[in-house]
């Protein structure tokens, strides 16, 4: 089967070219402040005498054998500069002199960018600006020392190799690593070769148990890019499930993961169903667990169980995100796809089969706490969670209230203030939210012409919102105090209860517009 997104664009594997100069070249397309800063460090690092106390233990070629410090771009920037992207930071590994040494160095070259927030560690991070960051440091070694992904001892150690130190990255594609200066890429453990196969494989099985946290990068890097893990390296994050190394992971770590996978993967389906392989999901989701051959009705659902659709709907839902001209926030890109993985959960407790039909009757509702429940295990924002179960309680609505339009049961002005109460009712929760999970939910099935009549219901929604100004302030009341003020009502607490009034007429559609809504008073509580 996906600010920091955008997204990742579609990866091409089979690209990658095996010759070393085109590689270099890919290398050297990068963003050109990124290389020259990177360039900058290297070039002041090899000029650096050999530390004997940290001696870099390989040679930058196969000709001299004196070792000399060296800096390395290695990790997620090279496998995406083989990928043919362009990311927008970097880490550089420094080899062969003190992690005081090189904040002294860095404050030479970056006097006013370099931020020692990891220096215990032997990290510093650097701004460059327009938006490209660099983390630098030495190698590091880390033992284990307790559960969860926090216990660790970590140390810098600058006279490890540089197999050594790609050893403890999570997978094979990630231990990349490239000289600037040079353009020659290092690939000690084969990681151009699974990226070309499409196979995401551990580096080394040992090394990755110590952190549970890699499975859940496991599955977002699958959905990423769209990789199979290999069967050795499955059936080890299956063991370390099973075992329950996750289990003390920290709501905060596992989050950035689920996000990453919601929002930079063109398919976040197949991470899902990689977590589902490995036993993620009927382990800790148990509210997701139970949409797993939960049958539907095949009218509506030809694609199959509850699991399958909303699968469909996710990936839909992630198109969705993508398109530049809906004007998203990223604050909406998230709740969409976060609605979208709830917006059934609900029909767990309601299925049932009536008169030899599947029917889940009212399990919008009844969604509200299974999503509650899944939620509450990750830690997104309250107006996150809030907009999520709008979505799982109201999903239903723009579908059904289409239907009632189109059939003539309502008119045109009843449906635009329908509209306007739907829009009042989940504020503040923005109407694209709801609208595109809806639609998604309309896409993610294999219905016949799902696909444009989901579009069609899109530009229904957009234009009625858009030309009757429902964007702007749906629960603003046709009348405020002011208003009946200049009718010559003194103020006090009738106010309260003639607004309300009001609104409940407006709610009815026997109200529409403020002038109605005075004459409604004058006849109502003046000419009385």
């Amino acid at each position: 089967m996906h600010e920091r997104p955008p997204a990742d664009p579609p990866m091409h594997k089979n690209d990658i070219p095996s010759d070393p100069e085109a590689l270099k070249e890919r290398l050297f397309a990068q963003h050109k402040e990124l290389l020259e800063a990177s360039n900058a460090l290297a070039n002041k690092i090899r000029s650096v005498p050999v530390d004997p106390e940290h001696p870099d233990t390989e040679p930058r070629d196969g000709r001299s054998r004196t070792p000399s410090p060296r800096a390395l771009i290695v990790g997620g920037f090279v496998r995406d500069a083989m990928l043919g992207l362009h990311p927008k930071d970097a880490d550089l590994e420094v080899y062969g002199i003190s992690p005081n040494r090189l904040e002294q160095l860095l404050r030479q070259i970056f006097p006013h960018q370099v931020n020692a927030v990891g220096k215990s560690f032997g990290v510093y991070k650097v701004n460059i600006g327009q938006g490209l960051d660099f983390d630098i440091s030495v190698p590091r070694r880390e033992s284990k020392t307790g559960k969860g992904h926090k216990g660790f001892e970590i140390t810098g150690d600058p006279s490890m190799s540089v197999k050594e130190a790609a050893r403890r990255r999570d997978f094979t594609m990630n231990a990349l690593a490239a000289d600037p200066l040079t353009g020659e890429i290092i690939d000690a453990f084969g990681g151009l070769d699974d990226l070309r196969t499409g196979t995401l494989r551990v580096t080394d099985a040992e090394r990755f148990q110590d952190d549970p946290l890699r499975v859940y990068r496991a599955v977002q890097f699958a959905a990423r890019m769209d990789l199979k893990a290999d069967p050795k390296s499955l059936e080890l994050m299956k063991e370390m499930v099973e075992r329950g190394d996750l289990d003390d992971l920290s709501k905060e770590r596992v989050s950035d993961e689920i996000e990453k996978l919601l929002m930079k993967a063109e398919r976040p389906s197949v991470g899902f169903e990689l977590a589902r392989e490995l036993g993620i999901v009927e382990k800790y989701y148990p509210e997701l667990h139970a949409l797993i051959d939960l049958p539907q009705e095949k009218d509506w659902h030809p694609e199959g169980d509850v699991w399958t659709h909303t699968m469909m709907a996710l990936d839909e839902a992630a198109k969705i995100i993508r398109d530049a001209d809906r004007g998203l926030t990223r604050d909406e890109k998230r709740q969409i796809m976060l609605g979208c993985l709830c917006h059934d959960l609900g029909k767990a407790l309601t299925t049932e089969e009536i008169d030899g039909r599947i029917r889940s009757f009212n399990h919008e509702p009844m969604g509200k706490g299974p999503a509650k429940s899944l939620l509450a295990k990750w830690k997104f924002s309250g107006s996150d969670v809030n907009a999520a179960l709008v979505v799982t309680t109201e999903h239903l609505k723009p579908s059904v209230y289409e239907r009632a339009l189109k059939s003539g049961e309502i008119g045109e002005k009843q449906f635009i203030n329908m509209v306007r109460r739907l829009l009042k009712h989940i504020d503040p929760v923005s109407w694209k939210v709801l609208m595109a999970s809806a639609e998604a939910d309309v896409r993610g099935r294999t219905i016949a012409g799902a696909r444009a009549k989901a579009d069609a219901a899109h530009a229904l929604y957009e234009r009625t919102i858009r030309e009757n100004g429902l964007d702007k302030e749906p629960a603003k009341p046709l009348l405020q105090g002011r208003d009946l003020m200049e009718l010559g009502l003194v103020p006090g607490p009738t106010f309260g209860k003639i607004i309300k009034e009001v609104e409940d007429a407006r709610d009815a559609g026997v109200l529409t517009t403020s002038e109605e809504a005075l004459e409604f008073v004058k006849g109502r509580f003046i000419g009385a």
